[in-house]
Formats: C-alpha cells, structure tokens, sequence
C-alpha cells in the first residue's frame, strides 16, 4: 500500500507584499447621460460659490455703500487726537501743560494738518467728563467753555455753522442738548415775520418721582438756512479746508427759535436780531424802548429730542443759566 505523501504547507506571504484587492475604473458604475441628479441641500464650499458677474447683476455696487470705517475716525465728526503730557496740578491744564501738548503735536508733524474745531485729549490727565480735551482754533489750543456746564462745552471763538450740528457728538461728552453760537442777524426780517405766541406743553418731573404736564407760554419763529451763504473767517489764522468758510450743507433747511414767552424773553430775542427788524409792531402811543444790537454769534442750545435732518430746533440761553 502506497504511502499518502505529506501536504505540501502553503507558501506564506510577508505583510508587505499581501496582494490586495484592486477596483478598476471600468468597474466603477456609470451614470446615464440622461439621468438628471437631484441638487443636494447640504451646504459646500462649491455650492457657496457665486460667478462674480452673476452677483454684480444681482446685486449691482453702489459706492455710496462703500463708506470709510476706521476706530480712530468718523466721517463727518471732529477727530479726537491723544497726547500724553502729565499734569502736577491735577485734572485742570495750566498755560505751560498746554503749551506742552502743542510741542507734542510739532513733534509729531501734524500741526499743518490741524483744522479749526479738532479736539485734543490729554489722556495723562483722565477720562472724566471732559478732563484734558482742547479746543484747536486755527492757531492754539483752547479751553472748553465752563460758563453754562459743569462738564464743558464748545467755546464761542468757534461758529457752529461751519460744522454739521453733530459734529462733536460723542467727541465732546454733553448731557442733554448742546451749546452752540449762532449769528442770526442776516435772518432778523424773516424771524419777524414768522414769530408767534404759543403755548407748548412739557412734561416736568416732581422730586417725589411724578410727571406732570406745564403748559408755558414761548415765542416761536422760524427762519431758511442755505449752504452757499458765505460766512466771515473768524480768526485771521483760522482755516477752513483752505477757502472761505461756508454754512455747512448739514444746517440747509428750517431752524426753528423758541425763547421764553415774557417781555424779557421777547427782548432778548430782539437783541439777537438787532434793530433792523422789529419783531412786534409797537402800539400806538407806546414808546419802544432801544435795544442793544447783537455783535456777532449769541448762545442757543440745540433741542435734540426735537431736530432732526432738514429741521433743526434751537432755543435761547439766558443768563439766568449760567454757571459760572
């Protein structure tokens, strides 16, 4: 009987060299030409994708949109420049530490960039109110004016319609409405002829915490502001972007007066005015008393509550509001 020969053991191979199994591209399944694939509602970066022409003719570019963004600068408000000059005398500047920061400003290179109205914050000084801001008036540095708040306002060398009304908002930290120093004597004919006796009502708060509603009586008139008027500089050195001041686009519209609805009220109102125009026509064997005429810009504060583009709300500062 033959003997079964031994099983020949199979030959092992190295895990490197296993053979694997491959898919061909042949055998891959194809798609019919005419088979049409639903559009998938996962979101990819292909499906993001937009032909650039396709989104102008969607969405065609305006450069009005295209406005300038910057942290340090706002179109159409005053630039707010820092230096940093310590003050021993505490938050009030005295005459040297100004000085100090206009050297600050020279050595820096930026004094002939410098326009009448920009502010400069002395941030050594602090952040309260508006402790260390400066006035640039064409030529120097100039304090806020103190004289109807605490908190400093915008001095008088400045004419407040070369500038949008709101162009130290937030730059100059102000509660509640904003000083500003107008001219209206070129109006005086046209506040004549619009002035009125009216009552306004107003809601005033009681220490206990209620509201009540005041009917007050005010003179009330109206006048046309246009931009093309020219103003006169007011500093010799001042510069306005190299040409003669002009009312600012942003003042062209109505403007709208209200002072105190007494004899004082009236007669200051007249003496802002001048005498060129009588806003009541005097009666008849009544004496008019001659007013003083107005010099040049007087006080007003501007009503925020009520001003809004195209119609602007001012009313009369009286004396009896000054602080200082």
């Amino acid at each position: 009987m033959d003997a079964i020969p031994p099983p020949v053991p199979a030959k092992a191979f190295p895990p490197t060299t296993r053979p694997r199994k491959r898919r061909s591209i042949s055998s891959t399944r194809s798609v019919p030409r005419n088979h049409q694939r639903r559009p998938s509602t996962a979101g990819s970066v292909a499906n993001s994708f937009v032909d650039p022409s396709t989104q102008q003719q969607q969405q065609p570019f305006d450069a009005r949109y295209h406005r300038f963004r910057s942290p340090l600068h706002r179109l159409g408000h005053a630039p707010l420049l820092r230096v940093f000059v310590p003050s021993p005398e505490g938050n009030w500047l005295s005459d040297n530490n100004v000085i100090r920061c206009e050297e600050e400003l020279r050595k820096a290179g930026i004094v002939h960039l410098l326009k009448t109205g920009d502010v400069v914050w002395d941030v050594a000084v602090g952040e309260e109110g508006n402790v260390g801001r400066l006035i640039w008036d064409g030529a120097y540095l100039i304090d806020l004016d103190y004289s109807y708040s605490l908190t400093g306002e915008l001095p008088p060398y400045v004419d407040s319609l070369c500038f949008p009304p709101s162009y130290w908002h937030k730059v100059l930290r102000i509660a509640g409405n904003p000083i500003c120093y107008l001219d209206i004597r070129p109006y005086s004919q046209e506040i004549a002829m619009n002035i009125a006796l009216i009552q306004s009502r107003v809601q005033t708060e009681t220490p206990q915490g209620h509201l009540h509603n005041v009917v007050r009586w005010i003179h009330r008139s109206s006048f046309q502001i246009r931009s093309e008027t020219p103003l006169l500089p007011i500093q010799p050195n001042s510069t306005y972007h190299g040409r003669t001041p002009t009312i600012d686009a942003a003042w062209e519209g109505t403007v709208f007066i209200e002072a105190e609805g007494t004899n004082e009220g009236l007669e200051d109102l007249q003496a802002r005015c001048g005498n060129t125009a009588q806003l009541v026509a005097p009666k008849p064997g009544v004496v008019v008393k001659k007013l003083p005429s107005a010099k040049g810009k007087t006080i007003f504060r501007m009503v925020r509550g009520s001003s809004r583009p195209g119609e602007l709300w001012l009313r009369c500062v009286s004396e009896k509001e000054r602080v200082l």
